[in-house]
């Protein structure tokens, strides 16, 4: 390990963890992301009447299957059993964004941190893709971890 980094070897190459020796426990993460958008676009979401149909639902499905597919996605993450994944939204009208929170699980040795960021990022990404036709300037923001439990290191949250 190099300075703390947990992904490379005393030689700096990069590596999977091995997390052979490690409890397993439950392992919770939630992270949170938004999209800004225009008052319009927002308010096709909210009605439902996206032409692409049911914006959130879509991006609802998207996100879980994205975070059961991060190991396909990012290195060395290693692939796990999820035992739950929750995704919630929420539309602010005076800032024109939508919220996303993503809430990932499992039984393991490894932590769950980056399949609930996949799962917001895919989450926006899909809202960005179903509304673009309409409003090419949306900005996906403040993708980050709102808080970890489980392992070796405990509980964590997000100041």
């Amino acid at each position: 390990m190099t300075n703390g980094m947990t992904h490379f070897d005393q030689d700096g190459q990069a590596h999977m963890v091995d997390v052979a020796g490690k409890s397993e426990t439950q392992r919770i993460a939630k992270a949170s992301g938004n999209i800004k958008m225009s008052p319009s676009t927002l308010e096709l979401i909210a009605s439902g009447t996206a032409k692409k149909g049911d914006v959130l639902g879509v991006a609802r499905i998207a996100a879980i299957q994205a975070s059961k597919r991060t190991a396909e996605l990012i290195p060395l993450c290693h692939p796990l059993y999820l035992t739950h994944v929750a995704v919630e939204f929420h539309l602010d009208h005076e800032s024109s964004t939508v919220e996303c929170i993503a809430t990932a699980e499992t039984f393991g040795r490894t932590g769950v941190e980056i399949e609930a960021m996949t799962a917001v990022s895919i989450a926006l990404l899909t809202i960005y893709d179903m509304c673009k036709a309409v409003d090419r300037g949306m900005e996906i923001n403040r993708l980050r971890l709102l808080e970890k439990q489980g392992g070796r290191s405990g509980h964590w949250q997000a100041a």
